[in-house]
C-alpha cells in the first residue's frame, strides 16, 4: 500500500503518444487534429467525502488511512493536482439516437491520468463533475449529488453482479449549488454539487474512432487504433491489417457479451449512443439507467426516449449490432466484414 497519494505511479501514455489540442485556453470549441485537450478541474468551496470504495482503493494500492485523509479529499474533489498528474479531457464524437452528432467529447469529465499499480495494471482516473472543458457545448461541466450517488452505487453494484463496468473510487460533495431541471419541465432547482472519481483500464469509446473517420483524418485515426491495440489489447500482435481485423472482432465479441450480461440481470442502459460505448466492452456513463421490475421488453428509463423507445430493454441487442456495423466503417473495413460481424452479434 502507498502511504501517500504522491507515491502513485502515473503512466500518461495516452497523452504522450497521441496528439494534443494546440489551444491551451479552456473554452467551448471545435477541436481538430487532437485526441485530447489539457484542462484542470475547477476549485470547489467545501469538499466533503461522502463515500469511497475500499475495493477500488485496494486495486490502486491505497490504504483506508490515505482514503480518509484531507489530502485524498482535496485531490478527488479536484482542488489539488498531484505533481505527477496531467489532467485532460478526451475528444470524441458519436451517433446520438441514430443521428451523427459530430464532436462531443468529455464535457464534464476530466482525466487525471493512468495509474500503474504494483501488479503492473493500468487504471485511468477520471473526475466526473469537475467543471467545464472545451467539449462542454455550453453546459456547466458540473454534476449533482443525486446523479453522482446513482453512478457510484450502480457501477459498484454492476461489478458485483459480474457485469463489466467502470468502477467508482470516491464520491465527494463540493459545497456548491448547481441548477438542474430534473424533470425537463422548465423548472430548474438548485441541488448539491458532487464529484465522482471513475476508474477504468480505458475510457476510449466507439466515438473516439468515429470522429476522426468522419473528418477524414486517417493519420490520427491510425495513430489511435495502433495505440489502442498496443495498450488496451496487449495480447494481440503489433498493429497490422490482419491485427486490425482480429481487434475489431474482439471488440464485437466483448460488446455482444456485455449485452448478454445486461439482459441477464434486467439492466437497461438508457442511452446506447456510440459516445457511451466502451471499446473494452465495459458499461460506461450511467445516466438514465434502470432495472426491470417486471418483464417488459419495451421499457426504458430514459424519458427523452419514451416515444421512440430506441434504447428499450428488448432493443439493446439489436442496437448493439447496429453500433458494431457502424464502427466497421470507422476503420475502413469491407462490407463483407461488416455483414459478418453483425451476423455474429445476432447468433
Amino acid at each position: 500500500m502507498y502511504s501517500t497519494l504522491d507515491e502513485l505511479k502515473f503512466d500518461h501514455s495516452f497523452i504522450s503518444e497521441l496528439p494534443a489540442d494546440s489551444e491551451t485556453e479552456n473554452y467551448c470549441r471545435q477541436v481538430t487534429g487532437a485526441c485530447y485537450s489539457l484542462v484542470e478541474p475547477i476549485q470547489v468551496k467545501r469538499p466533503q467525502l461522502v463515500a469511497y470504495s475500499p475495493e477500488v482503493a485496494e486495486v490502486l494500492n491505497l490504504s483506508e488511512q490515505v482514503c480518509r485523509s484531507a489530502d485524498f479529499l482535496q485531490v478527488f474533489s479536484g482542488n489539488r493536482i498531484l505533481p505527477a498528474m496531467k489532467p485532460y479531457a478526451s475528444c470524441y464524437g458519436g451517433h446520438q439516437f441514430g443521428q451523427w452528432a459530430g464532436q462531443l467529447g468529455d464535457g464534464r469529465a476530466i482525466n487525471l491520468g493512468e495509474v500503474v499499480n504494483v501488479n503492473g495494471q493500468r487504471w485511468g482516473l477520471q473526475l466526473k463533475g469537475a467543471g467545464p472543458t472545451p467539449y462542454s457545448r455550453g453546459a456547466d461541466g458540473f454534476a449533482v449529488l443525486r446523479s453522482s450517488i446513482r453512478e457510484f452505487l450502480c457501477s459498484e453494484a454492476m461489478h458485483h453482479l459480474g457485469v463489466p463496468t467502470t468502477r467508482a473510487l470516491s464520491l465527494v460533495t463540493t459545497g456548491e449549488q448547481i441548477g438542474r431541471d430534473m424533470f425537463y419541465d422548465g423548472n430548474p432547482k438548485q441541488e448539491a454539487g458532487a464529484v465522482v472519481c471513475r476508474v477504468a483500464p480505458s475510457f476510449t469509446r466507439f466515438g473516439s474512432f468515429q470522429l476522426f473517420s468522419a473528418r477524414g483524418d486517417t493519420a490520427i485515426l491510425k495513430q489511435l487504433i495502433d495505440y489502442t491495440v498496443r495498450t488496451d489489447f496487449p495480447h494481440l500482435a503489433e498493429p497490422s491489417t490482419d491485427v486490425y481485423l482480429t481487434w475489431f472482432q474482439e471488440v464485437c465479441h466483448k460488446t455482444a457479451m456485455l449485452m448478454v450480461d445486461w439482459m441477464g440481470v434486467g439492466f437497461v442502459h438508457g442511452v446506447m449512443n456510440t459516445d457511451n460505448m466502451s471499446i473494452l466492452g465495459l458499461t460506461i456513463d450511467y445516466g438514465p439507467y434502470g432495472w426491470l421490475e417486471d418483464y417488459d421488453p419495451t421499457w426504458t428509463p430514459n424519458t427523452t426516449d419514451a416515444q421512440g423507445r430506441r434504447y428499450s430493454f428488448g432493443n439493446q441487442p439489436y442496437i448493439d449490432c447496429a453500433l458494431e456495423s457502424s464502427s466497421v466503417s470507422t476503420v475502413n473495413l469491407s462490407a463483407d466484414w461488416a455483414a459478418g460481424a453483425a451476423a455474429q452479434c445476432l447468433r
